[in-house]
């Protein structure tokens, strides 16, 4: 530990969180942070020593590295900064230095086919965007036009009356629907009749034992509004088109920042483009040295024309029926890949010795180290450990767009989705066919195909922002084990989306048919059907937002 002086310590204090240990935090505009956190790999000195005598020589910079808000670029800290990112990111070709700082952007009033393309970024970037389920979409903006993108290639087309016109059809009916389905699921799920969980308990109560207490009964009816306010959003986004718009928080560090602005401004669409153009001007305030070297990539807009160019030759004639859910691909071996990966911390053998012996144990052995392993796990958010990492499965799934949004949302994992298209069909909720809606819902999904299938002639890409939530989308996902259990027990939750509880449950029923003890131990998945499965979660909201905990 480095011993400061008095002054010294009273110099430091304003920018760090404590100048007399070794774990502290940093008050500091992001780029001084990450030049100061760079100066780790080329430095023997303790990084408060490395901020007093290569940061602070300048008499002026105390000062500025006070001030509340981030220092413009002509201040001697930022620029001293800047100019040693330059140095190592050019001089050295340090890339995990634009590693070393973030910041947050928000993205208004986009597309979701651009929020897609946002929140497809893997690493580096973690991604918020306004729900369809607590939020609705039946107001107008100032100019008096509902919440669609109006698609730059489109409305300069021949197509654009016909986009402007699904467009009004599919919010005017998404907006007349609203209160009268809000009211049909109150009178199919009336609270009386409603399965309650008590907020503190979390056991089951009827509303007549609920309504004897009054303020118990104040947040149960509360909570019921909501839920049935959500369910109703929920049943009826499958109108909200994919040029919806919506906005998106997004926070991220340099490195990601930089490749997710070459990717929008390589992108054919010219929403993407622009975005990407609007989000660089922004970073360019808060973190410039951090992504200054994004720019359009010909690798990446020539391979994709390319590929895309190949399909027309490689792939004819019409694509095979399939479920919704297809496990394409899984390991055969996977039991012994994981029992080697658990003994392997333990042990100081090669891997390939390890499964060797694995595959040697009898059962019983076997299922002792698994229990070891996972039986001991209390609730979902205890997560099993990396030895799942080795065993992997490949999903082809089709669903609708709206279950898609969700599901796209779990990054750390290999997906890719073909394109938001008409050609599957469309999904139909229950709700509409009990509240009498069928033919309006129909004559909405018929017209947006019609549509839909004129633009792909001329703009195959750009096609998809008229493309319903309720139309189905195919993808695929790559995940390890680890993963399978996070989205399996998250995404099985009684709260979650019926559509894509339903796909979620059907991938756990593939994973339990080829690796059975395996599948056991995701001891968390939800198998059963709900109504108003978030009431509970509701409930506790409630609870919570009263000031106490359950």
């Amino acid at each position: 530990m480095e011993n400061f002086t008095p002054a010294e310590r009273e110099r430091l204090a304003p920018f760090f969180t404590n100048v007399d240990r070794p774990v502290f935090g940093l008050r500091l505009p992001q780029e001084v942070a990450g030049a100061l956190f760079s100066r780790y790999s080329r430095s023997a000195k303790d990084l408060r020593r490395t901020f007093l005598d290569e940061f602070l020589g300048d008499a002026d910079l105390s000062s500025v590295l006070g001030a509340p808000a981030p220092a413009s670029g002509d201040d001697p800290a930022v620029r001293r900064a800047r100019a040693f990112y330059d140095r190592v990111l050019i001089g050295y070709g340090d890339d995990s230095v634009a590693q070393l700082g973030g910041a947050h952007v928000a993205c208004e009033e986009i597309s979701n086919v651009a929020a897609k393309y946002l929140e497809d970024a893997r690493i580096g970037i973690a991604p918020l965007e306004k729900s369809t389920r607590y939020v609705r979409f039946d107001r107008k903006d100032s100019s008096g036009r509902h919440l669609f993108f109006v698609e730059p290639a489109l409305a300069e087309s021949r197509h654009a009356r016909d986009y402007q016109k699904l467009m009004e059809v599919l919010f005017e009916t998404y907006s007349r629907q609203m209160e009268p389905m809000i009211e049909h699921v109150r009178r199919a799920v009336p609270l009386e009749r409603t399965e309650l969980r008590h907020p503190r308990t979390g056991e089951t109560v009827t509303y007549a034992e609920v309504r004897q207490d009054e303020t118990l009964a104040r947040w149960a009816e509360s909570a019921y509004r909501s839920t049935v306010r959500a369910h109703a959003c929920d049943i009826l986004r499958g109108y909200l088109p994919a040029a919806t718009r919506t906005n998106v928080g997004l926070f991220g560090v340099g490195q990601a920042f930089e490749y997710l602005l070459s990717k929008c401004y390589s992108s054919d669409l010219a929403e993407l483009r622009d975005l990407g153009a609007a989000i660089h001007q922004q970073l360019g305030t808060l973190i410039p040295s951090f992504v200054k070297r994004a720019q359009p990539s010909s690798y990446l807009s020539e391979t994709f024309g390319q590929t895309r160019a190949l399909v027309g030759e490689l792939v004819t004639g019409p694509a095979r029926e399939a479920p919704a859910v297809t496990l394409v691909d899984y390991d055969g071996q996977a039991e012994e890949r994981i029992i080697a990966a658990i003994l392997y911390p333990h042990a100081t053998h090669p891997l390939s010795q390890l499964r060797e012996l694995a595959a040697r144990l009898p059962d019983e052995r076997k299922q002792a180290v698994l229990d070891a392993y996972m039986k001991g796990r209390q609730h979902r958010r205890e997560k099993p450990g990396r030895a799942l990492e080795q065993v992997y499965y490949t999903f082809d799934i089709i669903g609708n767009l709206g279950a898609y949004r969700d599901l796209q949302r779990h990054r750390l994992l290999s997906q890719e989705r073909q394109d938001f298209t008409t050609a599957h069909g469309y999904d139909t909720p229950p709700e509409i066919t009990e509240a009498g809606f069928d033919d309006d819902y129909r004559r909405c999904m018929d017209h947006a195909a019609e549509v839909h299938e004129r633009i792909r002639a001329d703009h195959p890409r750009q096609a998809q922002y008229v493309v319903p939530f309720a139309y189905r989308t195919r993808w695929y996902m790559k995940m390890n084990l680890r993963e399978a259990v996070h989205i399996g027990e998250l995404r099985t939750m009684p709260q979650g989306h019926p559509d894509y509880r339903s796909i979620t449950q059907e991938m756990w029923r593939q994973i339990g048919a080829v690796h059975p003890r395996l599948a056991g131990y995701a001891r968390f998945i939800d198998w059963k059907t709900y109504r108003l499965g978030r009431l509970a979660s509701e409930l506790r909201t409630e609870f919570k937002r009263s000031g106490n905990t359950p």
